[in-house]
């Protein structure tokens, strides 16, 4: 979802995330099992780190014992292990952040609610919430995102939305699978194997003398190469690379000499083609 400060999107995403009602209008549908992660995460909680994820653990459904070894689990991937007993009003910005996406990972939510979860936190942590999203939508789970970057989950994005007003707008991303950092991955089965079906960001496959070269989004290669190797029969990986970045509209063929037009007033890039600098007092988030 993106769209300029103050439309609403915050709001759109608490209504996705059953957290609001609407005031008009109405939401249809069944309601997945679903985790949500905030704009602003409170921290003015009487809890440690640890036992405010088991606590929600527990509000999902899970056993004390599951959610412990869960909480614990996430704590240790996201980095703030060793604030697994720090009361959460002594935690600092950052690891407050990473206890609020932690919790939303915790029951395997059916849908994914982020309204700038990346916000606050380390390179690690922010590359470690990619590859979190990604395998959630590889296990067929829905994400919704809202994030002040625009190049975030390039290449891994299904469908955009841009609220305007009271209205709500498709953006295209056709061709977005294809763009962004990309990963090759070069692997070979048992002999009559075909690949397992429904692997994770539908990569491109080209078939090699002696295997099959999958290329796929950077933000999936680690949930692909998960599906591969526990796959039945496994399957083994003879080389991983970064893939080159394909060629793009504008570096193909040149067109019509443009120099000294000034682009039409009001309009913008669409998300996941043309040019990526783009004014944040209009547009934030994709």
């Amino acid at each position: 979802m993106e769209g300029a400060n103050g439309t609403g999107k915050s709001t759109l995403l608490r209504l996705v995330a059953g957290i609001d009602t609407p005031t008009e209008g109405r939401i249809t549908g069944r309601r997945p099992r679903t985790a949500y992660v905030p704009e602003r995460f409170s921290v003015a909680l009487p809890f440690t780190a640890a036992g405010y994820l088991v606590h929600l653990g527990r509000v999902h459904g899970l056993r004390s014992a599951e959610a412990a070894d869960r909480a614990g689990a996430w704590l240790d991937r996201f980095g703030a292990a060793g604030h697994a007993r720090t009361p959460l009003p002594e935690l600092s910005k950052g690891t407050s952040q990473k206890i609020a996406v932690a919790q939303a990972f915790l029951a395997d939510p059916e849908l994914l609610v982020l309204d700038e979860a990346w916000t606050g936190l380390d390179a690690a942590a922010r590359e470690e919430l990619d590859r979190a999203v990604a395998e959630r939508v590889a296990a067929g789970a829905t994400v919704v995102h809202v994030d002040h970057d625009p190049l975030r989950l390039a290449g891994s994005v299904d469908a955009g939305y841009r609220v305007e007003g009271r209205g709500l707008f498709p953006v295209p991303v056709a061709g977005a699978a294809r763009t962004g950092p990309r990963v090759r991955i070069e692997a070979s089965g048992p002999a009559g194997a075909a690949l397992p079906a429904g692997l994770p960001g539908a990569p491109e496959q080209d078939p090699l003398a002696d295997g099959v070269r999958l290329t796929v989004a950077a933000a999936h290669s680690d949930a692909l190469l998960r599906a591969l190797l526990t796959a039945r029969p496994p399957w083994h990986i003879r080389r991983v690379a970064t893939a080159p970045t394909p060629a793009g509209p504008d570096d193909t063929a040149p067109g019509p000499d443009t120099s000294g037009t000034a682009p039409a007033p009001g309009i913008a890039p669409a998300s996941g083609t043309g040019p990526r600098t783009r004014d944040r007092s209009t547009s934030e988030a994709s």
